[in-house]
């Protein structure tokens, strides 16, 4: 039986049946009303702050293809058909910038982000399938094929796409039990964002009612349940100020007979501020994301904005550019490539950018050590080659570590490596 006819029947008895009753609870939901729940994560400051830092670094950072040249050195391999997709346009209607970044939001909103890569060589296309709609399935049982593999199952319109793993761009959260699929961060903090989501819900309310609390009103005489509903309705329009388009704002009428005792609510007390703040650390700290990125500043230690930046991509960064640059080499490289050392490889260097004094100084530096060309210096500066430029330069100072010492010879000046110093006289 061919895989196609087998992966038909799978379908025919387990995805169907699973598309029909999604569809089933999707009308529930909405009949319910429950349709229009947004998630109360993405509205908590400091786990919105954490998103957009990432997603933003990720978005920066060009994508570039390398390959590896006869003298060993490294050269961009704009040849290569998959160069203008990755670097340029991963599909017709994304840059970049926003692709990439789309993708580290769902890396690390949902613990996963899938990558369809649809067609081969120059015709080759990149699109983010929703990680909502992806379910992954270890096939250990070869019930698709005879030999066992990961698929991607990806639900749209009452119907179910398989793909192999080979199709699918992966890119999980560093939490994973199984090394397959990532966990979020949400729903490992479930209690510190919720809890923090809480205290802002808590501030918000203070706000409507003028940061005023909970108050106790005391009358004389006795009143039914319904009479006191009726006279606390009409104490609470006063402090909501409902009757503002009245004219009355400040003024709270208070019957002969009746005070009104608030309880008040200090936040200093509770160490609310303080509660909030350590919170919105602990958040930060999950995902990586350094105090300062935050806003919050009082503990900066960093000598400059380069340290923050080193610290950020060796602690952060390095993590998850590593991990992209490694599926993106296996999936969409073939061995042959892969063998000549040709491989993906993001630019750091515009998230480690020195100001100008300090970048001519280090440039400076690499020419006179023979590492850079002058033209290689000045492409790092965005300026044009110069004749001549292509060749190494360096300190006349310099001689090979061999030659060292040969300077003070009267006779031969090329030193006896066999430890015979013909270069003195006799």
């Amino acid at each position: 039986m061919s895989v196609f006819k087998r992966i038909q029947q799978f379908f025919n008895r387990t995805f169907r049946r699973k598309s029909k009753r999604t569809d089933e609870w999707n009308e529930l939901i909405k009949f319910l009303g429950l349709d229009d729940v947004s998630d109360d994560e993405l509205s908590e400051a400091t786990y919105f702050a954490c998103l957009k830092v990432l997603s933003e670094a990720i978005g920066k950072l060009p994508l570039k293809l390398l390959k590896a040249n006869d003298d060993m050195g490294v050269v961009s391999y704009r040849k290569h058909p998959l160069y203008k997709i990755v670097h340029d346009r991963p599909n017709p209607y994304m840059t970049p910038t926003s692709f990439w970044g789309t993708v580290e939001l769902n890396r690390n909103h949902y613990g996963n982000a899938y990558v369809w890569i649809k067609g081969a060589g120059s015709q080759t296309t990149l699109w983010i399938l929703p990680t909502a709609d992806v379910d992954v399935w270890y096939d250990d049982a070869c019930i698709i094929s005879d030999v066992p593999d990961i698929y991607y199952i990806y639900h749209k319109g009452g119907k179910s796409y398989c793909f192999k793993s080979e199709e699918i761009l992966h890119f999980k959260s560093f939490n994973s039990f199984d090394g397959i699929k990532g966990i979020s961060v949400r729903d490992q903090l479930t209690l510190t964002v919720g809890g923090n989501i809480k205290s802002q819900k808590l501030l918000n309310k203070m706000y409507d009612n003028g940061f005023t609390g909970k108050a106790v009103l005391q009358y004389t005489g006795n009143l039914s349940d319904q009479n006191k509903k009726v006279f606390a309705q009409g104490i609470q329009e006063f402090i909501d100020g409902d009757l503002e388009n009245d004219g009355i704002k400040n003024i709270i009428p208070i019957p002969y007979g009746t005070s009104l005792e608030p309880f008040n609510i200090k936040l200093a007390d509770n160490q609310f501020f303080e509660i909030r703040q350590y919170t919105a650390l602990q958040i930060a700290s999950a995902f990586g994301i350094k105090p300062y990125q935050i806003g919050d500043y009082t503990k900066s230690s960093y000598a400059s904005a380069e340290a923050q930046q080193l610290s950020f991509y060796i602690d952060t960064l390095l993590y998850i550019v590593k991990q992209y640059e490694e599926e993106l080499t296996y999936k969409l490289l073939s061995d042959d490539e892969l063998e000549s050392g040709v491989g993906f490889k993001f630019n750091i260097d515009v998230i480690l950018r020195a100001d100008f004094a300090t970048k001519v100084n280090t440039l400076s530096t690499a020419v006179n050590s023979f590492l850079m060309t002058p033209n290689e210096a000045r492409a790092k500066l965005d300026l044009s080659s110069v004749p001549g430029g292509d060749r190494l330069l360096g300190n006349g100072a310099s001689i090979p570590v061999e030659l060292t010492g040969s300077q003070y010879n009267k006779g031969d000046p090329t030193p006896n490596l066999n430890g015979n110093n013909q270069g003195e006289e006799d």
